[in-house]
């Protein structure tokens, strides 16, 4: 095994980078493998447009006559990219994607066939959901499920497969997927927003919360990789001692990016922008061989699957230049993890930022009605923004270099803290003066310039205000950012609602409009206090005093999956109409099965590993220093050969004191992962792997690394840590 790592090694030393040539220009090759609005409009008859735009723009039903039309006119145009196959692509509840292709190819005869494609293929498929994820949602009989056309996100083009973007449901109706609960959320977010907007603006009569992914991931040579089995198997490395250089010198960060990184980022950029996903950033991120890539923001639902489909094909595309792609939260220890900071906003149909502070009064008012709304909701529902993060992966991010910590809390800048405080003492109770409104209108009319210096210094901060939109820097790297989406515009929907009955009913009682709304954002202003926090997220004084606060601190998966069953949190989803009960506790069992089975599987690969490949090597080199002590002894006798091998039999003694160690903590772990396997109740088994399997993890990994520094290198089975992070 140890001539197995050294070549793998030397395999890297010569590998050469894979020159990508683009001979057109990127704004030439954008959206060239995307049924866009120019691509219809080209291929379609006007009417068939026209209801096309309007399905969506505003989710109305295409009926069967348009969309056979627009499913003739996609299969043409995918023919011309050399498609001969079709898919729906969706988003179970695996955190993958999903696809089942058929040929556009139809047999009508004897030595005859024609390329089909009609309305019924375009808009529905059946294709069977007994083998995916569904918490209990079906029975055997109901294995159906189906796969329903999202227009709202274009069709594509990859390979030689038109690609559908769809939603995915069981037999009975019920959501099977990430997409129909965030197209539901994004629904009641432009409803209640945009009511809210008509206070400010009778124009507004569309809201959309936009979102901007910045995609964190570590690169390592398939070759070390390959002679990884914790690696292959979790994604992350279950042992390994930390490098003596890590990232402590900060020179990765931002730094020059190596030839070979270089062409697989331009090779996946291409394919990018190809198919539409708009990604303009790149650089070297904090750890070695980290790196992150970001898109312009989009509107949510095409943002999320265009997350989804770049992390497709970041993986395929780094097997062709000879690397794996990590996306799991924390690969390696001791160094940063990887991330998927959610930037998230809402615009308008007028073309405003409503997380933006505008130029007077008013639009300033209208800015702090969404901003302190939003730090309300978050404050009211913190508990299910964590549960929403919650991961096998992100329990070991959260809270560790750089990466925020489970607490939630929301950073907004000293200035802004400032103003929201003068706000809530400043406004005076009964009918206000002119005087309080002119003191007050000058005040909010200054927030542009509050804004200049204003940027966001605290890296440890979960939830983040960054100039004109909110920061949610805690969704793990791998994660479907639809989760986080799905919360975020639910919770700050329903705060809208409730803001929007608390003024009607001021103004109804003779408040003036804008005396109204300051009053009632006064007041939501004092209710979320607790949760604005400024200061450093890793220290111990903030776990006090976020207790004093009386905000949780949900540490691990299993704690935060629990909210899902609150009742006040079902009805909120239920009453929005995202997500029913059942669907809710079916994704709380899907979650908490996940959470076993990725736990049970690191367990495992645990003990395989030191089972057979650190005892047999440790065993093989204690062998060697054996018999050089017994040399040493038969050569100089045993008084000069006990001086002689004194070393060595410190060593020897050392080695064993570790392996019997690592041995014996191993056994008792097997001996708890055999206990736990035997509970039935999905919630108390995933409590059981947490708290009685996984605690033994970091034991295990303490003696097999203090091992690794004492054996022999060329014996050691494992690629170290400086072999991966430090080879390009």
């Amino acid at each position: 095994m140890a001539t197995k790592r050294l070549q793998a090694y030397q395999d890297v030393l010569n590998r050469v980078p894979k020159n990508v040539d683009l001979n057109e220009k990127v704004s030439e090759l954008f959206g060239k493998n995307v049924f866009h609005i120019e691509i219809m409009r080209e291929y379609l008859p006007s009417d068939a447009f026209k209801s096309m735009v309007e399905s969506i723009q505003n989710g109305t039903r295409l009926d069967r006559k348009m969309a056979d039309q627009v499913a003739s006119a996609m299969k043409d145009w995918a023919i011309t990219k050399g498609a001969t196959h079709y898919t729906h692509w969706f988003q179970p509840l695996t955190g993958a994607t999903a696809e089942k292709h058929d040929a556009f190819f139809k047999p009508i005869g004897p030595g005859k066939a024609i390329e089909r494609f009609d309305g019924d293929l375009l808009v529905q498929q059946e294709p069977d959901a007994s083998s995916f994820p569904n918490g209990g949602i079906r029975n055997t009989f109901e294995a159906r499920g189906y796969t329903a056309w999202d227009p709202s996100s274009p069709a594509f083009v990859i390979g030689k497969t038109l690609c559908i973007p769809t939603i995915f449901i069981s037999y009975t109706g019920e959501s099977l997927d990430y997409k129909m609960p965030l197209l539901k959320a994004l629904n009641a977010i432009d409803h209640t927003a945009t009511e809210i907007c008509q206070y400010f603006d009778k124009n507004v009569t569309k809201v959309n919360a936009t979102l901007g992914w910045e995609q964190e991931y570590f690169l390592i040579d398939q070759a070390l990789f390959n002679a990884r089995p914790d690696l292959m198997m979790t994604g992350r490395a279950l042992f390994g001692h930390a490098a003596a250089k890590g990232q402590q010198l900060e020179d990765h960060y931002f730094g020059s990016i190596p030839d070979r990184i270089t062409a697989f980022m331009r090779d996946f950029e291409k394919e990018s922008i190809l198919l539409g996903i708009p990604v303009t950033t790149r650089h070297n991120e904090v750890a070695p061989n980290q790196f992150e890539c970001a898109p312009i923001f989009e509107e949510c639902n095409l943002a999320n699957d265009h997350n989804l489909l770049l992390m497709d094909l970041m993986e395929k595309i780094a097997r062709k230049h000879d690397f794996r792609l990590l996306l799991h939260e924390k690969p390696f220890a001791g160094v940063n993890g990887s991330g998927k900071h959610n930037n998230w906003s809402l615009g308008t149909n007028t073309g405003v930022n409503l997380l933006a502070p505008g130029k007077n009064p008013k639009s300033n008012l209208q800015f702090l009605t969404f901003f302190v709304n939003t730090i309300k909701a978050i404050h009211d529902h913190a508990d299910i923004l964590r549960a929403c993060i919650a991961s096998a992966g992100n329990d070991h991010r959260l809270g560790a270099n750089e990466a925020p910590p489970a607490i939630i809390s929301v950073f907004i800048g000293t200035q802004l803290s400032n103003l929201l405080d003068d706000l809530e003492k400043n406004i005076k109770a009964g009918k206000m003066t002119p005087e309080d409104k002119t003191e007050l209108k000058l005040n909010i009319g200054k927030i542009p310039q509050i804004m200049l210096d204003n940027t966001d210094r605290n890296r440890t901060s979960p939830f983040a205000f960054t100039g004109n939109k909110f920061e949610f820097r805690a969704v793990g790297s791998s994660a479907n950012c639809a989760s986080a989406m799905i919360v975020i515009n639910t919770i700050v929907a329903k705060q809208l609602k409730v803001f929007k009955k608390s003024v009607d009913s001021r103004i109804e009682k003779g408040e003036s409009k804008d005396e109204a709304i300051l009053k009632e954002l006064q007041k939501l202003i004092k209710e979320s206090k607790k949760i604005r926090f400024e200061g450093n997220g890793y220290g111990e004084e903030w776990v006090k005093e976020a207790e004093k606060r009386g905000l949780n601190n949900l540490k691990d998966t299993p704690r935060a999956l629990k909210v899902w069953g609150e009742k006040d949190v079902q009805q909120l989803f239920d009453e929005l109409n995202i997500l029913t009960p059942r669907e809710l506790d079916a994704r709380q069992e899907i979650e908490f099965d996940s959470y076993i089975l990725k736990v049970q599987i690191e367990a495992r690969i645990m003990g395989d590993v030191v089972q057979s490949m650190i005892i047999p090597a440790v065993i093989e080199y204690q062998n060697k220093l054996i018999k050089n002590v017994e040399g040493l002894f038969h050569v100089l006798g045993d008084k000069a050969g006990k001086e002689a091998a004194k070393c060595q039999i410190e060593l020897i003694q050392r080695i064993s004191i570790h392996l019997n160690s690592m041995k014996t903590v191993a056994d008792r772990m097997l001996m708890e992962r055999k206990a736990a396997n035997k509970i039935e109740n999905i919630e108390k088994k995933a409590f059981a792997y947490c708290d009685k399997v996984k605690v033994y993890f970091d034991e295990i990994r303490y003696h097999a690394d203090k091992l690794e520094l004492l054996v022999d290198d060329e014996l050691w089975p494992l690629p170290k840590f400086r072999e991966m992070l430090f080879t390009r």
